[in-house]
Formats: structure tokens, C-alpha cells, sequence
């Protein structure tokens, strides 16, 4: 069986895609700034090791709003900080990926696993034009994504839920 879905869409042309404007993103300059850093100390395996203290502030430098107690495990990636919103006691774990063109919000004390694909945007498969658009995300206090999940555009994870793959058993009800 196949863990995976089709549809049928529109017949997509590329060459037609024009980039989209970011409401309320950085300069190019700034974005470039951003990518070094995080290449440097986020993505990378070495310098990924650093404290999670300093990368609370390198995150705060460039934009984000970080609370205390924040753990961030190396080689993890976050797009864009000025649009993220982290509360007390994160744990974010390794070769997580926040990729938000719009806003993320996550509560205090949620736990954001190993591998889990946190993204705001998309395109409209169903628009000859491939348009892009963007819904904000936001996970409740003492919430859990477990290792591996996505959350796509417009994803609202509740206070104290726990985001699993279908039949998985763990825990209690």
C-alpha cells in the first residue's frame, strides 16, 4: 500500500512563476546575513554544537522573539526569524526544519522532534501559475511533534496534543 497520495491538477508551466513578494520580509542583505548564520550555527554539524543559550541570541539578533530554558540540537534550519515566535522551555530537535515565510508561533514548553518539516507556504497546484501563499502556524503550550512530522500552511496544533503518525501506540489516551 502506498503511504502517499495523487490527485490530478492543472497542467503547471513553470516559466510562468514569478517569485513572490514576502509581506513584511527583510532586505536581501539582511536575508543573506540570515543564511550565513544559519548555515554556520544551526545547519552545521560542528559548529551546530555551540549552547543552545548563544543560539537563543543569534535567533533574538536577527528577528525572533525566544523565551528561556530553549534547547536547539545541531543541524537544524530555520528560514526566517523575524517571523518566529518561541516560547519557554522549546526543545527543538535535530535536522528540524522551520521553513516559515509567515509567522510560527510556538507555545512554551513544546517539544518539536527529531525531523519534523514545520512550513508556512506552498503553491497552488491548481493555478496554471504555480501562485505561492502562506498561513501561519501556531502549536500550543506543552504540545509534542513527534519525530519526522510535517506541519503544512494553516496548521493549528492544540495546547497538550501530541502530533503522531497514524497508528502509532505510545503512550496513553
Amino acid at each position: 500500500m502506498a503511504a502517499y497520495q495523487l490527485r490530478k491538477i492543472v497542467k503547471i508551466d513553470l516559466g510562468l512563476f514569478v517569485s513572490p513578494e514576502i509581506f513584511n520580509n527583510r532586505n536581501v542583505l539582511w536575508r543573506a546575513s540570515w543564511y550565513v548564520v544559519n548555515a554556520l550555527f544551526f545547519s552545521n554539524s560542528l559548529l551546530g554544537l555551540m549552547p543552545s543559550s548563544v543560539k537563543a541570541r543569534l535567533l533574538r539578533m536577527f528577528g525572533a522573539t525566544v523565551g528561556y530554558g530553549f534547547v536547539c540540537k545541531p543541524r537544524t534550519s530555520f528560514k526566517y526569524p523575524w517571523f518566529l515566535e518561541i516560547g519557554n522551555n522549546v526543545w527543538i530537535g535535530e535536522r528540524a526544519w522551520i521553513d516559515n515565510p509567515c509567522q510560527v508561533k510556538i507555545r512554551s514548553n513544546v517539544c518539536i522532534s527529531q525531523g519534523v518539516y514545520i512550513c508556512t507556504g506552498n503553491h497552488d497546484w491548481n493555478d496554471r501559475n504555480f501562485k505561492f501563499f502562506g498561513q501561519p502556524i501556531e502549536i500550543g503550550e506543552g504540545a509534542w511533534v513527534t519525530a519526522f512530522q510535517v506541519l503544512g500552511p494553516g496548521s493549528i496544533i492544540p495546547a497538550h496534543h501530541v502530533v503522531l503518525s497514524s497508528g502509532t501506540s505510545h503512550g496513553t489516551t
